[in-house]
């Protein structure tokens, strides 16, 4: 048994990397060279692309999802139109696989998949939780919440898809004048060793008002967040080049996630917010211009000596104006969240992108 579960191992992590060259391995060839950017030489953007109708869609239905909460679940929320569940991503040059949660499962016996991030992490755990279940409905399942973790495990096939809330991946600490954010330092690292895949997510968080920065060994206030975010992401980088093998860990970063917050981005200076969106925006290009976090992200990356594998969600999520929730988040209807993103929905799609890429097609 042992033997042929280090075949298995040996052919998982195979195929990764060779979906990683094909894929991804050009783009970052590319990206040392140009300073960043999409395309490889010969290879296949699986990140640019443009929505289309597909009758066949949601990937599966909400209602059937038993553990689904927090406000994403749009339609149960009241939420009148359902033509945003039926937009599938096409990527330009690439045909990508259907989502396939039990060949999904299959390939990943006995292994510890973790997203580790801010709410938007959730947001995609959930997705993935509600895929897999759709593709094994009478498979038994576990659900265990402890205090910031949250796992998901199948039994069956020994697979456990862990959620773990870390907006900042850099340390925050408490003290009498108020928060301080600790750029250089990483103290929660060790409980994302074990895992199989790792999944990180931070933006959002950076975009909110904070009290103190701790850099250089300074306390210091009213520091540039973009500034701060690259020293943070930088930190976690170096964290990952000397606590991670990339030869037993595969390491994603997801890209920033958009928010709509304002029409005149997507060329509807009327629109206040995502609130009544209905469709994308058409095309594959975005009016509203670069994501602010977008370019950091990829230049960290760049630096890393073993990058991770960005899942360049920018544009398909910028190109989404009707996916968010607004008002249909629960609680009350003066609660707008054009940042989180409805499900059935959006992230199914990061979770389609990130099988295209672990099973190496």
């Amino acid at each position: 048994m042992g033997l042929v579960r280090l075949a298995y191992t040996a052919r998982f992590f195979a195929g990764f990397l060779v979906m990683a060259k094909v894929v991804y391995g050009s783009q970052l060839e590319d990206s040392r060279e140009e300073g960043g950017g999409h395309g490889g030489r010969g290879g296949c953007d699986i990140f640019k692309g443009r929505w289309v109708y597909d009758e066949t869609y949601p990937l599966y239905d909400a209602r059937n999802c038993p553990f689904l909460g927090r406000g994403f679940d749009c339609q149960k929320k009241g939420r009148p139109d359902g033509q945003y569940l039926k937009y599938r991503w096409d990527p330009d040059a690439c045909v990508i696989p259907r989502f396939d949660g039990r060949d999904f499962l299959e390939r990943s016996r006995g292994k510890k998949i973790m997203l580790v991030g801010d709410s938007l992490s959730f947001n995609q755990w959930e997705s993935l939780t509600c895929m897999l279940h759709a593709a094994v409905p009478t498979s038994n399942y576990t659900l265990v919440q402890s205090g910031l973790l949250s796992t998901f495990s199948f039994p069956e096939y020994g697979v456990s898809i862990m959620a773990l809330k870390n907006g900042f991946l850099v340390d925050v600490v408490k003290k009498d004048f108020g928060r301080v954010l600790k750029l250089e330092s990483i103290s929660a690292g060790e409980r994302w060793k074990g895992s199989d895949v790792l999944i990180f997510n931070s933006y959002h968080w950076w975009t909110h008002r904070w009290d103190y920065f701790q850099v250089g060994g300074k306390i210091i206030k009213g520091m540039d967040h973009m500034a701060a975010y690259e020293i943070a992401l930088t930190t976690w980088a170096n964290w990952i080049d000397s606590n991670i093998d990339p030869l037993k860990t595969k390491v994603f970063f997801q890209g920033a996630s958009a928010s709509h917050l304002n029409g005149s981005e997507w060329n509807q200076p009327k629109a206040k917010n995502c609130y009544r969106q209905t469709e994308p925006v058409e095309g594959s290009i975005y009016p509203g211009g670069p994501h602010p976090g977008e370019a950091i992200v990829k230049t960290v990356l760049r630096r890393m000596k073993q990058p991770a594998y960005l899942l360049d969600i920018t544009l398909l999520t910028q190109l989404r104006k009707d996916g968010h929730p607004s008002i249909y988040a629960g609680g009350s209807q003066k609660l707008m969240d054009c940042s989180h993103w409805c499900l059935a929905g959006v992230p199914d799609t990061w979770n389609q992108l990130l099988y295209t890429v672990l099973v190496g097609h």
